[in-house]
């Protein structure tokens, strides 16, 4: 037997493996485009597959598809959303830039898997033909976008933000934990006035929920499909009333929102829905880059940094240094988000590359947003697991640092004034004395108001640094 089999296209035959169920369109891809090793995001796949299936459903109920041809092309597409059949979409990212070549990937192995099922030799296109039948209605023009959306909304609404609820929902028991642990706040890298670990904590779940309420916001535009706009916008192979049914059933097989875009020129010439979540996610990467390195900073030590965070040992820290312990997690989180940060650039310039009635960096623009999505799901999953749920505050270093602390003089400024207080923070840093040691010498209060008014409790809500 032969290990190739003769399958054409309209430029003549090409040989395909005989074993693949893929066509002679994209056998041609695989050689012209043998670039990179990044290959296209697998959620594509399922993205496609519901698309598919739902076009094939709408073009049987119109009338324009024969329910058996219908019925094998949604049958294949149950497959491919099954996880069968995955090997069949070989394609890197580095296509055309439409994805024309993605999209004929998908219509050969459906139509082939059809003539599978009937009994027919692949590559006969019967029963089912990959661009009459599977393609019938659509362009990739319109397809593509609708898929890269798809795959995108999926993806934030199954992984990232359950991810990002998880790490909400940790620093605000974090937050509440340590609500009573008083320490030194820090401004400029310099010491600053008190405040409670838990406050900061409760800052840190707030960012992540903020970053969660831009994420969600998003996608409101990523949910309008161009599907139905076929290859300028117009609708043209396509009958009437199709975008609206044939969305209609992507959002009752995907259990989202999806609706048809209210201008399809606007969708398939840009693609700025996705370039908005792709800023979203860059901003949630911002808010967890800085948690990162709050908390890498904190743990720093522990005996020579600020130790005020015990960080958990996961794994030896040094091939070198018997007993090191290293922020591993927190630099893993930061890569990741510096990585995302990059994928927004990424985005962006290829949201602005679209030409007249068609963007011409699709690949390129759903590649890095969901490599965003996956690698800050992923991270803030390991972080919750690997830290967060095992971090521990060192109370005693905390308590130290916040006695020898010179910030604590604020405190006295609604008392003996600014100037004076400073006097006292400058006498006591430059004799090497306590801040009460200075007051105290300078004469300038006596030790029980002082003692009164830079109590650090006092000293953690609006007032209550006052004299009262």
């Amino acid at each position: 037997m032969s290990d190739t089999r003769m399958e054409k296209d309209s430029l003549g035959p090409v040989a395909v493996p005989a074993d693949r169920l893929w066509g002679a369109q994209t056998q041609r891809a695989l050689t012209l485009f043998a670039i990179g090793r990044e290959p296209m995001p697998e959620e594509m796949i399922e993205a496609f597959a519901v698309i598919k299936k739902a076009c094939a459903l709408t073009n049987g109920a119109a009338g324009r598809l024969d329910a058996e041809r219908a019925g094998l092309i949604a049958q294949v597409c149950d497959e491919l959303l099954a996880g069968e059949h995955a090997a069949m979409f070989p394609l890197p990212v580095w296509i055309s830039g439409s994805g024309t070549q993605y999209n004929m990937n998908v219509n050969e192995v459906i139509a082939n898997r059809c003539s599978q099922l009937a009994g027919i030799p692949l590559g006969s296109g019967e029963p089912v033909h990959p661009n009459d039948h599977v393609n019938m209605s659509q362009s990739t023009n319109d397809v593509f976008p609708s898929a890269m959306n798809v795959a995108a909304a999926l993806a934030v609404t199954r992984s990232l933000l359950p991810s990002a609820r998880r790490m909400t929902r940790t620093l605000e028991d974090k937050a509440r934990t340590w609500a009573d642990v008083v320490k030194l706040g820090r401004t400029h890298m310099q010491d600053a006035t008190p405040l409670t670990l838990g406050q900061e904590f409760s800052g840190y779940a707030a960012m992540v929920w903020d970053g969660m309420d831009r994420t969600e916001a998003a996608l409101a535009g990523v949910l309008r499909l161009p599907l139905g706009g076929t290859a300028v916008g117009t609708g043209v192979n396509a009958h009437p009333g199709f975008d609206a049914a044939a969305t209609a059933r992507v959002a009752g097989l995907t259990g989202l929102a999806f609706a048809p875009a209210p201008n399809k020129f606007a969708a398939q010439g840009s693609h700025d829905d996705l370039v908005h979540l792709s800023a979203a996610l860059k901003t949630l990467a911002v808010s967890l880059h800085k948690i990162a390195c709050d908390i890498r900073l904190l743990g720093s030590g522990p005996r020579a940094g600020l130790g005020e965070l015990i960080l958990p040992a996961n794994e030896p820290g040094s091939s070198i240094m018997p007993g090191k312990v290293n922020p591993t997690q927190c630099e893993a989180m930061v890569m990741a988000c510096l990585q995302v940060m990059a994928n927004d650039t990424a985005v962006t310039l290829g949201g602005a590359a679209g030409s007249l009635e068609m963007n011409a960096c699709k690949p390129l623009i759903v590649h890095n947003v969901m490599s965003s999505i996956r690698l800050l799901a992923d991270a803030m999953e390991s972080f919750c697991a690997h830290l967060l749920d095992s971090l521990a505050p060192d109370r005693e270093r905390i308590a130290a640092h916040l006695e020898r602390s010179l910030m604590l003089v604020t405190a006295l400024s609604p008392a003996i004034g600014y100037d004076k207080a400073a006097r006292i923070a400058r006498h006591a840093h430059d004799k090497g004395l306590t801040l009460r040691e200075a007051a105290l010498a300078l004469n300038l209060m006596d030790a029980a108001e002082f003692d009164r008014l830079t109590d650090p409790a006092r000293m953690i809500a609006p007032g209550n640094g006052h004299s009262a």
